[in-house]
């Protein structure tokens, strides 16, 4: 029997972006998924994750979208229609009772771009509130800041062709091979038959990535700046720094030159908690290597100095020239499947599409020109971050909370405060796929909205690569794309001239034109383009050959607007008064030419010192609590959870404690422990190992209350964030830790003498 053409489509887990072909099986599972060897970023690899995918979409799906009254009632099925009235009437209230700042929405990384695409539209532009962040916030947006604050614009300069030509990756703050492991297997192969090429992990725990380096630096929490300018102090020391690429392509350097000073080796050594040894051999490998090439994630990023840490590291690049060139580049390796394309489309508090900010006078008289809106309509303020909405909750100044394919009542820091937050709201709206989920608990409407397989969309990956996402199958009940779901509530709002769009496609046919001329020129790409010749990689504009082509195909340059004319929708582009875009056609990299999208066009020092920990331990909390995750499951388990596969391999939680912070504690194998900290507890099966430095332990983020009982990471965790980026420092919280057997003979103790 012949097989059917496959399906190519997309893996919605990690930022690694990578092809899948799904084709009917006749199995129990009505999908089987493979790898797509045509894809640029995979070349048909797949982990368990992608590989299982279709196991879950069928499973504990919301079908209906579901209302009650108050927390306490139970849900009762309601019709579209229904929905839609409850929704907008009470948009119309807070608008007239509390004025656009009552009305938030949480978004996500799941999303495609045209849902975060017309959720701009809709808040930022038609109601007139910039109070929509996403996950991302969680996720990426130091990295964004830090680029931005180095570079003068967003966009990761690498791409994983640069992980098999480096002679030297510089992992830190990332467990790549669990949770980008596609694209460590892309580098581990190369490693392994590239005898000059060197690895270096920097990561408390011994993590599976660790184990693959030729030099691990287990420093300790909060130290990665400490690390990163003593390593400059070497390099400079050494006479490593390239001092013409200094002169001719950056500035800042005399401040940050300033800074090293106090630097040296033992201050750097004692402060890490490294040997001097090990710190000389990593400048050392840096210093000498043509190619480095530097990989981050959530290590990094979620930290109280997170920017700092991420500009730091970058200064290493600029103080060595490593940047524009194959194998070298600071990249940071995206946690979603779309943050990237979440940046791109304006997707976070302070943005607006094609990387632009709400703050700048000019960008946001673009956007309202382009959008049909009168002058100032678009707040100047930056609205609200996720966390500034909890303290809304708090405070009765938010008056809808409307929440989009996200879990936050099991990812967001300090659950106790959160949930307590989020039973105060008087009007939460809760659009998703499954049902029962952790905030399910805390929704007065849900809207049952499709996933992967049921809607078609575009996702950005880390190395800027942009795949369609194909719909092969019907939406389960009357579920509906988190982007029509968007435009239904415009339209009802009376925004029918914005939201004309009657697919997926024209929606992206829109979106891309806000990025004509941006740093992340798409405006050549179209889904007719994708399909037919798979995953293209920004910059690709339509002024290219190729886009041109691209452009026709789709039917013409409109901003879908209703704009007649053709020139009309050529004239509004021209007065967008884009900033150029300095890349050549087919550019893998970025900043090839070593020009920098700041005003004098050059890359900018950073000269920061090392803050240490928000929360740093003590006498009373003397441990420090890292958490992260595992290989099988993604985020909160809203679908690895329903996949039996996955759930076998990671059945449970659980506590990595070093044996000799273990043993003055009486904490053996598999002893379950109470983990306390100044906000919350949680109970976790001790694991004791010597992959983990003394002083930190970890456990995984992934379990809520629906897979686990007293679990919770994010119960321990606090909200301190970076002044930057607003990224909280999810990754050190100071802990106590208590034996649960000793603590109930304790309790036992009281009560016969009570």
């Amino acid at each position: 029997m012949k097989e059917e053409s496959p399906i190519k489509t997309l893996c919605p887990y990690c930022g690694v972006g990578c092809g899948l072909e799904v084709v009917p099986s006749q199995g129990k599972v009505p999908w089987q998924v493979r790898g797509d060897r045509a894809h640029p970023s995979s070349q048909g690899m797949v982990c368990v994750k992608g590989a299982t995918v279709a196991e879950s979409i069928g499973k504990d799906r919301l079908l209906y979208p579901m209302w009650r009254e108050s927390l306490d009632q139970d849900f009762r099925r309601i019709s579209w229609d229904e929905a839609l009235e409850k929704l907008c009437d009470r948009i119309c209230t807070v608008l007239a009772a509390q004025g656009p700042d009552g009305i938030c929405m949480y978004g996500s990384g799941q999303f495609v771009t045209e849902d975060y695409y017309t959720a701009q539209k809709l808040i930022k532009g038609c109601l007139g509130t910039n109070n929509f962040d996403a996950n991302s916030r969680l996720c990426m947006s130091s990295a964004v800041s830090g680029y931005v604050q180095s570079f003068g614009a967003d966009g990761p300069p690498c791409c994983y062709d640069d992980l098999e030509q480096t002679d030297c990756a510089f992992i830190v703050g990332s467990n790549m091979a669990e949770c980008h492991p596609i694209a460590f297997n892309r580098l581990r192969k190369y490693h392994k038959k590239t005898p000059h090429a060197r690895l270096i992990v920097v990561d408390p725990r011994r993590t599976q990535t660790a184990e693959a380096a030729d030099l691990h630096l287990p420093i300790r929490p909060g130290t990665d700046i400490d690390l990163f300018n003593g390593i400059a102090y070497l390099l400079m020391r050494d006479g490593f720094e390239q001092s013409e690429f200094i002169q001719q392509h950056t500035s800042g350097f005399a401040d940050y030159a300033e800074v090293l000073r106090h630097y040296a080796p033992e201050i750097v050594s004692d402060r890490c908690g490294i040997s001097i040894a090990d710190l000389e051999t990593a400048a050392r490998w840096w210093g000498e290597s043509g190619r480095v090439l530097s990989l981050w994630s959530m290590g990094l990023n979620q930290s109280s100095e997170g920017t700092a840490k991420v500009r730091s590291l970058i200064n290493l690049h600029l103080l060595t020239g490593q940047i524009g060139k194959p194998g070298a580049g600071p990249f940071s390796l995206t946690g979603q499947p779309n943050a990237m394309g979440g940046r791109e489309a304006g997707g976070l508090s302070h943005l607006l599409p094609g990387y632009r900010f709400v703050a700048n006078p000019q960008h946001r008289a673009e956007v309202e020109q382009a959008w049909g809106l009168p002058p100032g309509r678009i707040s100047p303020n930056p609205g609200r971050t996720v966390w500034d909405m909890i303290r809304g909750l708090e405070a009765g100044e938010v008056g809808l909370f409307w929440i989009a394919a996200t879990n936050p009542a099991v990812s967001l820091p300090d659950l106790v405060r959160v949930k307590a937050a989020m039973r105060r709201s008087p009007f939460t709206i809760y659009q998703e796929a499954y049902f029962p989920t952790e905030t399910a608990e805390f929704a007065h409407l849900l809207l049952p909205a499709t996933q992967w397989s049921e809607k078609s969309g575009t996702m950005t990956n880390s190395e800027r690569y942009v795949t369609l996402a194909r719909s092969f199958q019907p939406p389960p009940g009357e579920a509906k794309a988190d982007w029509e779901i968007f435009c239904e509530v415009g339209r009802h709002l009376g925004f029918e001239q914005q939201f004309p769009f009657q697919t997926s496609a024209e929606v992206h046919a829109e979106f891309v034109q806000f990025t004509h001329g941006r740093p992340c020129d798409m405006s050549g790409i179209s889904h007719d383009r994708l399909q037919q010749e798979g995953a293209l990689q920004w910059p690709e504009s339509r002024d290219q050959e190729s886009g041109i082509r691209g452009q026709e195909e789709s039917g013409g340059w409109g901003l879908g607007l209703g704009v007649e004319v053709q020139e009309e929708a050529l004239q509004m582009d021209r007065d967008l008064s884009p900033a150029p875009c300095n890349l050549p056609p087919g550019a893998k990299r970025l900043y090839t030419d070593l020009q920098f999208h700041t005003p004098d066009g050059r890359a900018r020092f950073g000269a920061v010192h090392s803050r240490g920990l928000a929360e740093p331990p003590d006498p009373d909390f003397p441990l420090v609590l890292t958490t992260g995750r595992l290989y099988g499951h993604w985020h909160t388990q809203t679908r690895t959870g329903r996949t039996e596969k996955i759930t076998q391999m990671h059945p449970n939680p659980f506590l990595e404690i070093h044996p000799r912070d273990a043993e003055p504690l009486g904490i053996g194998e598999g002893d379950l422990v109470e983990v306390r900290s100044r906000r919350g507890w949680a109970r976790f099966p001790a694991k004791v190992t010597k992959a983990i430095a003394p002083g930190t332990v970890f456990v995984p983020m992934h379990w809520g209350t629906l897979w686990a009982d007293n679990a919770e990471a994010n119960a321990l965790t606090h909200p301190e964030s970076c002044p930057d980026s607003k990224q909280p420092e999810l990754k050190a919280c100071a802990v106590q830790l208590v034996p649960v057997q000793a603590e109930i003979a304790v309790r036992e103790e009281l009560g016969v003498m009570g």
